[in-house]
């Protein structure tokens, strides 16, 4: 019993962070929660998954499974993303990190990942679902998903490396001691058609480009690979079954400086600055009204002094009266 009693109450809190899904959306009810499969914990882990839930909802005859996986942060949903739809999926052509499966749809959401199969319910019903997120988080995604070339890249293998799990599952040829995730790198990895075959390319970013500088020198050091550094990137491609369409698809990764203000200025601190300047005019202002009632005393005194009958003035100018000479 007591055993039970433990059990039960080390379950409590794992039922409580589940509730990603309502009661109800649109016109269908949802049924019992689902267990969740974990293929690759080690994978998840270094993702940064945080929270999963599977339900099925019904309406009558019509159904649909709607699956969520929450993450640390934007980044960790991304590199699950990338690494969990279907290689047939159709990415969408307007929205990021959205793709179209066989049965469904998959997408990312801030730091959410959504699957949802069968008789999906349309956007308006589904709006509900992301406003009530319990801890949603809506970082921008890093920019390092922009540096990997277009053209030529085979649809939906790119995958994020953030730690020596990721890399050994998607470019086990490159050690985690060359990528030195310690100095704060991430990767990108991608396929590409080539006239001889697919290439795999990877492209590290560092947090400078002197260690950028450093990393490259290890990079070349792996047997068979052709490597190359632009800014605080290495591109690295490994055995390319076509040197030509190595060179070729090295020379495209360039790097420009695209600077972004996402850090959001604290109210107080806004009004705080706005106080401070409008007490400065007060404090001009009173400055200068103490002047003017200063100089009018002062006049009115000189005046005060002349009609009492003061001949002499103390403070009166010295003058040499030279005009009528």
């Amino acid at each position: 019993m007591l055993q039970q009693t433990l059990r039960l109450l080390l379950f409590l809190p794992l039922v409580a962070q589940a509730a990603i899904f309502p009661e109800h959306i649109g016109t269908f009810d949802k049924g019992s929660p689902a267990s969740l499969s974990m293929p690759d914990r080690d994978l998840l882990n270094e993702f940064g998954l945080e929270a999963t839930e599977q339900a099925d909802y019904k309406s009558d005859s019509k159904h649909f499974t709607a699956t969520a996986w929450r993450f640390h942060d934007a980044t960790g949903a991304m590199a699950f993303f990338q690494a969990h739809r279907p290689s047939g999926a159709t990415p969408a052509p307007v929205v990021k990190l959205t793709a179209s499966t066989s049965d469904g749809s998959i997408f990312a959401f801030g730091n959410y990942v959504f699957q949802f199969t069968g008789a999906v319910p349309p956007a308006t019903d589904l709006a509900p679902v992301y406003a009530q997120l319990p801890k949603l988080e809506q970082s921008p995604l890093p920019a390092l998903i922009s540096f990997l070339p277009s053209a030529g890249l085979i649809p939906n293998s790119e995958r994020y490396v953030l730690g020596p799990v990721s890399l050994d599952r998607f470019e086990p040829r490159v050690a985690p001691s060359i990528a030195a995730f310690h100095l704060g790198a991430e990767g990108q990895i991608g396929k590409y058609k080539s006239p001889k075959g697919p290439l795999s390319l990877a492209i590290f970013n560092y947090p400078t480009p002197n260690m950028a500088r450093e990393r490259l020198l290890e990079f070349q050091k792996i047997p068979g690979a052709m490597a190359k550094r632009a800014g605080p990137l290495v591109a690295v491609t490994i055995d390319p079954p076509d040197l030509d369409s190595a060179e070729r698809l090295l020379a495209q990764v360039k790097y420009e400086t695209n600077l972004t203000w996402s850090q959001k200025v604290p109210t107080n601190e806004v009004k705080g600055f706005a106080r401070t300047l409008i007490n400065i005019f007060v404090l001009a202002g009173i400055i200068l009204g103490m002047c003017l009632v200063a100089g009018v005393a002062f006049g009115g005194f000189k005046i005060l002094a002349r009609k009492m009958g003061r001949r002499v003035d103390p403070d009166a100018m010295i003058t040499l009266g030279l005009d009528g000479k």
